[in-house]
């Protein structure tokens, strides 16, 4: 393109910030000029884009006069108090937090999915990035849903610690470091050796060598609003509140790559041949479904990459019209940081 574009990243020293950076100069994006911003706390870092340091300055409601394009990953609340502020000053905001999701003036866009919902960025001047898990379901989704519609999903995840934050990350490995140094061991009941000792801060109990059905606070009705994030961005960014989607969101003791388990009911059949046929067609998709070869999707293959992986494509035995799939991506690039400057690029392609 001839014309360059003055980006900002709000939340940039942390990990999906950091990513933003790495995946704009990956993808060549036309940056004129470069903006980090971050909490006081971060002010005067210095982090690295094409070659050069560019020094972190603090948010606040002036930071944003001449920006085109603001890329937004500093959580809700941050996004809620500044998010305006930078659309007012012209910046069209791409924010990765769940603070607009389902306002209806806010198109939540996943590109290989509805990029023409882009165009109702103007009512406000802000686009939503889905919830981590719903960009990789709903991308394995798409060829499905416009071949034979679809009427249920039942999906279980298992996600890693990467999506609580570098806080998560960190216990993690201590988790098991002290389990390594106690000498634990593999002997049934000593999974938890340190019992008592370690002080955990990311989740309510030990992460390591354990899986945590609690993503999120509890609603009302049982689920907890990571689920129901599932439940409702489906619905709208596949424009159809017909469908039935009921999920069951996990934690697991893996650094990077969120996996799931999606069962799908369709409104007519649609065998597992013709299913690998259209996924292997759809933009986004890599289909690694070789299960005689130990070929199928795994959280460390998925790591570093932009690929939505899907596989174990099968017919569900148990009901008419469905299909089960294992579906894994990397949930701090597809999942939050690429997606925005896919985003990003499809803007400035048609709009900008």
């Amino acid at each position: 393109m001839s014309r360059e574009f003055c980006v900002a990243v709000a939340g940039a020293t942390g990990a999906v910030g950091k990513t933003m950076i790495k995946v704009l100069e990956e993808r060549d994006f036309p940056v004129s000029e470069i903006r980090l911003l971050a909490s006081e706390r971060s002010e005067g870092k210095e982090l690295s884009f094409r070659g050069q340091k560019v020094v972190v300055h603090k948010m606040d409601h002036d930071s944003f006069d001449g920006v085109d394009i603001a890329l937004f990953s500093a959580g809700g609340s941050r996004s809620l108090e500044f998010a305006p502020s930078a659309a007012r000053a012209g910046a069209v905001v791409i924010d990765n937090s769940s603070a607009w999701r389902m306002d209806p003036e806010v198109p939540l866009v996943v590109p290989e999915v509805n990029p023409h919902a882009i165009k109702g960025y103007g009512k406000k001047g802000i686009i939503a990035n889905p919830n981590c898990s719903t960009i990789q379901m709903v991308v394995a989704l798409k060829p499905l849903y416009d071949f034979a519609r679809i009427k249920r999903i039942v999906v279980s995840t298992y996600q890693a610690v990467s999506g609580t934050g570098q806080q998560a990350i960190t216990e993690l490995e201590e988790e098991i470091r002290q389990w390594v140094i106690k000498g634990c061991g593999s002997e049934p009941g000593k999974s938890k050796g340190w019992a008592g000792e370690y002080d955990y801060k990311a989740y309510p109990h030990q992460i390591a060598f354990n899986c945590l059905p609690h993503i999120d606070v509890f609603t009302d009705n049982g689920y907890t609003k990571e689920e129901m994030k599932m439940v409702n961005e489906t619905r709208k960014i596949l424009e159809d509140d017909s469908i039935m989607v009921s999920a069951t969101a996990v934690r697991v003791p893996v650094f990077f790559g969120h996996s799931e388990a999606v069962n799908i009911q369709f409104e007519r059949p649609v065998s597992a041949e013709k299913a690998r046929e259209l996924l292997s067609e759809a933009p986004g998709v890599k289909v690694v479904d070789e299960p005689s070869e130990n070929l199928y999707p795994m959280a460390i293959e998925a790591e570093g990459k932009d690929w939505t992986l899907v596989g174990r494509i099968r017919q569900d035995i148990s009901q008419e019209n469905g299909l089960d799939l294992w579906v894994v991506a990397d949930n701090i690039r597809k999942g939050a940081a690429t997606n925005a400057v896919q985003i990003a690029e499809k803007l400035i392609e048609s709009y900008l």
